[in-house]
């Protein structure tokens, strides 16, 4: 994304320095995935077939249900009410993610409940916008925020659950992540953390207030995002690299006015990913990337 001329002294330092030791390499155990190859498929199904297959995968009867938000996730919500339908699938409860997968899960005919800090969730299936490869430590919130969609209350549903389920396609599985990752900041004082986080990723991140409406510079313009908790959007975007996203995350929740961002780093996490050569399935059961 080309920089706008802006009197901020955050948005206008070029590029020049060398990656921070965040950004430097990890040492991950090679043994603590696993990966299963399913039969062949063309793109137009390979995304249904990966939501099929993780709602009768994963989902059992007597479940309360996360629902994620996103294109795979909305399948899979369609085709869990279709479970239900058919007498395959009892006693479900859903607790949505968003405005937008509760209405799909209303029309599909599941059972609703809403997200209490005390909820107990069994199992919550979502999309991302890109997976870590090695790590799976995924990045949620790229996409322009509907109405009530929260990135809090999306992660706060994925943190609760038992098990997790990200639904994704293969060209959002990659290492070296470049992008932007979502930062929820306190909307007071925004700027002063806006340039804090300028300084820690100077030379590798360009950091932007995102806007509600229309385009704009570095500063958002004059209708900045604001979310149904009342927080601003700085979308942190990355020009180098990222080789521990875990490591920016951690730094990123340091920083005084950050309340929250759109990394998700979950134990026990499954990916299914849907390719041409079938559906790859790869499981993180425990914590052991050493950084």
């Amino acid at each position: 994304m080309a920089s706008v001329a802006s009197s901020s002294s955050f948005s206008t330092r070029l590029l020049l320095h060398s990656p921070t030791p965040l950004l430097g390499r990890r040492r991950c155990r090679p043994n603590f995935l696993t990966m299963v190859t399913r039969s062949c498929l063309d793109d137009s199904s390979a995304l249904l077939r990966a939501a099929q297959y993780t709602v009768d995968t994963y989902v059992k009867s007597g479940m309360v249900v996360g629902l994620g938000s996103g294109h795979a996730s909305g399948m899979a919500i369609q085709h869990l009410g279709r479970q239900l339908r058919t007498g395959n699938l009892k006693d479900i409860v859903g607790i949505p993610m968003s405005v937008a997968s509760a209405s799909e899960a209303a029309k599909a005919g599941i059972p609703l409940d809403t997200y209490q800090e005390s909820s107990q969730i069994d199992f919550a299936f979502d999309d991302a916008d890109v997976i870590e490869e090695g790590t799976l430590v995924a990045i949620i919130g790229r996409r322009k925020l509907q109405g009530g969609e929260s990135i809090i209350q999306e992660k706060s549903i994925i943190n609760a659950s038992n098990k997790l389920v990200f639904i994704i396609e293969e060209n959002q599985y990659k290492g070296g992540l470049e992008g932007s990752i979502p930062v929820l900041i306190q909307s007071l004082n925004w700027m002063a953390t806006a340039e804090e986080i300028d300084d820690m990723f100077l030379g590798d991140a360009e950091v932007w207030r995102r806007p509600s409406i229309g385009q704009a510079g570095p500063l958002g313009g004059d209708f900045p995002v604001v979310t149904t908790e009342g927080h601003n959007i700085l979308d942190v975007i990355f020009t180098s690299p990222i080789e521990n996203l875990a490591e920016v995350a951690k730094s990123l929740g340091k920083v005084d006015g950050v309340v929250d961002h759109g990394v998700v780093s979950k134990i026990p996490c499954t990916v299914v990913i849907a390719s041409q050569n079938g559906l790859n399935i790869l499981d993180k059961l425990t914590a052991d990337i050493v950084s």
